[in-house]
């Protein structure tokens, strides 16, 4: 019988919940405002923006999370020494738990921006802080608590893009599927809700969203809210996949005011591998996500601000010489920056077939993460592709998958996969490679897909099974639509261009607009790896420099 994996809470239980000693406590007081709450006082509520992180000096706070039926479950209980917050606390994102005052408490609390300030001052402290900062989230991941709850089908394509949403930003949430949660039912009847209707998300804050978009979501619980239209950043940077981040990292560890905006999540395309073992200074390998997210982390820690998902929709052309960029976003609102850093990365590829619009979120995938290795487990699933994404992916969905047939164009995976991968796949005894492949069909009905056929070149026919999840790893296509007329140049495949090719006085990494710089897989001639992307967002940093230092008080 298989053992249940121990929470985050019983396994770490001193690193969640550290006490401070008298000695540290003096130190933070300097960083914050001395507060007091009456007994029975409510010291944060879930879905709103909460004040920071606070340090309780003497009495007690109690934490708990909302049932689905609207009751409090008791999660810790906050003593002198100890102190309350998780990531949310170093954005001021709202609460995603409850707090009340037992007995009389005096906390010292530290509000957001002086938050940072104390992690970066008291380098030992902080790092302790932050660390229960991140196992708080990873808890609350784990038990769903204070987030989003989606009620519909678990196979239904909307529930399953409404879900991956949330696991690309490390959101709690929980879904609830009627057809089987007695819980579900029982919201569907408390808040007459037609089944036809569904999905539907109840928010934190007590709204009822039916089917929202990925940036409707967002802004109901607290994950982007609308930006200061009057300031002008030192930089923009549109994409946080390992470039973006990697970039936004090192300028605001440096001083400078930074803005990141990204269309979907954190992370890119590196965010949904599945593991990566070849980056450097991880010999053991890590999950895409895991790698962004402390990368992610990292960001904030420094003041970065992320507006995620905040879609640019174009670049304002440049007046004659005039300095700064003007962003366009989806929202009608426009930002303004000294410098623009594109890492936006590039777009999934589909396969050119008939009705694959049909199955995609359903039975078409472009990541194999948790949640499609649940939607897969004991069947025949069918992946697409032969480079290093593929391969992580093939050998993730070996462990959960009945069958995983790997359809590769070439002649040989040796071709663009690393040999690791391809030594391991080799000795995966559900792993069958069919080289010289291509799709020719998929067929399904009621958005459901229920067979894959392929043609295999020199079989002389045609090969049909019973796949219900298709994976596709072939490549992507650069993300620069939102270029358009911005006068930025971009090579005859949209990729954009950088140095000499750009324009004669550009640097390695700047594009032909001055001040306006490229990195990571969307630049012309990058090499297609996360250590580059990361490599390049933070050498760009020196470039960002010299523009600013050139162009002050202009």
């Amino acid at each position: 019988m298989a053992t249940a994996t121990p929470s985050i809470i019983d396994s770490r239980r001193e690193q969640v919940f550290p006490q401070l000693s008298a000695a540290e406590l003096a130190r933070v007081r300097s960083f914050g405002e001395l507060t007091r709450y009456a007994d029975g006082a409510q010291v944060v509520h879930t879905g709103e923006a909460g004040r920071g992180l606070t340090v309780i000096l003497c009495g007690s706070v109690a934490i708990t999370r909302r049932d689905d039926a609207g009751g409090e479950e008791p999660l810790v209980t906050h003593t002198a020494g100890g102190f309350m917050g998780e990531l949310a606390q170093l954005a001021g994102r709202p609460s995603l738990v409850d707090g009340h005052a037992v007995g009389t408490v005096e906390a010292v609390v530290i509000r957001p921006e002086r938050l940072r300030a104390l992690l970066i001052a008291e380098a030992e402290l902080g790092e302790r802080i932050m660390r229960a900062l991140i196992l708080r989230r990873v808890a609350l991941l784990q038990i769903g608590a204070g987030g989003p709850i989606v009620i519909g089908a678990a196979d239904d394509g909307d529930v399953l893009r409404l879900e991956n949403f949330l696991n690309r930003n490390a959101h709690p949430h929980h879904t609830l599927d009627p057809r089987v949660d007695a819980e579900a039912r029982a919201l569907i009847d408390r808040f007459h809700v037609d089944e036809a209707m569904l999905p539907i998300v109840l928010c934190p804050g007590g709204q009822i969203l039916r089917n929202p978009s990925e940036s409707a979501l967002a802004r109901c619980i607290g994950l982007v809210g609308r930006l200061d239209t009057e300031r002008t950043y030192d930089v923009c940077v549109v994409g946080a996949g390992p470039a973006g981040l990697s970039a936004s990292v090192y300028a605001g560890s440096e001083g400078l005011s930074v803005l990141v905006l990204d269309a979907h999540a954190f992370g890119g395309q590196a965010g949904a591998s599945a593991r990566i073992e070849n980056y450097l200074g991880f010999p053991t390998g890590i999950s895409g996500i895991a790698l962004m997210a402390r990368a992610y982390n990292q960001a904030q820690k420094f003041g970065v601000e992320m507006a995620i998902p905040d879609q640019v929709t174009g670049l304002v052309a440049a007046a004659a010489g005039g300095d700064g960029v003007t962003l366009q976003l989806a929202s009608e609102e426009q930002v303004r920056a000294r410098a623009l850093v594109i890492a936006s990365g590039a777009r999934y590829r589909r396969l050119q077939v008939a009705n694959i619009e049909a199955f995609e979120s359903v039975g078409v995938h472009y990541w194999a993460s948790p949640l499609e290795a649940r939607l897969c487990a004991g069947e025949e699933v069918a992946l697409v592709g032969g480079g290093n994404s593929a391969g992580q992916a093939v050998v993730y969905l070996s462990g959960h998958a009945r069958k995983v047939w790997v359809l590769v164009r070439g002649a040989d995976l040796r071709a663009q996969m690393s040999r690791y991968l391809v030594d391991r796949i080799g000795q995966l005894p559900n792993v069958e490679v069919v080289t010289r492949a291509n799709v020719t069909a998929l067929a399904g009905s009621a958005g459901r897909l229920e067979s894959v056929s392929w043609h295999q070149a020199g079989s002389g026919g045609e090969v049909t099974r019973p796949v219900h999840h298709l994976f596709l790893f072939i490549g992507a296509d650069p993300n620069t639509a939102w270029l358009e007329g911005s006068g930025v140049a971009l090579d005859a495949k949209g990729f954009v261009q950088t140095g000499p090719g750009a324009d004669a006085r550009a640097g390695v990494l700047e594009t032909s607009r001055p001040g306006v710089f490229a990195v990571g897989d969307v630049r012309c001639g990058s090499i297609k790896r996360v250590a580059t992307a990361v490599g390049e967002g933070a050498q760009v940093v020196a470039s960002l420099h010299a523009y600013l230092a050139a162009t002050a008080g202009n």
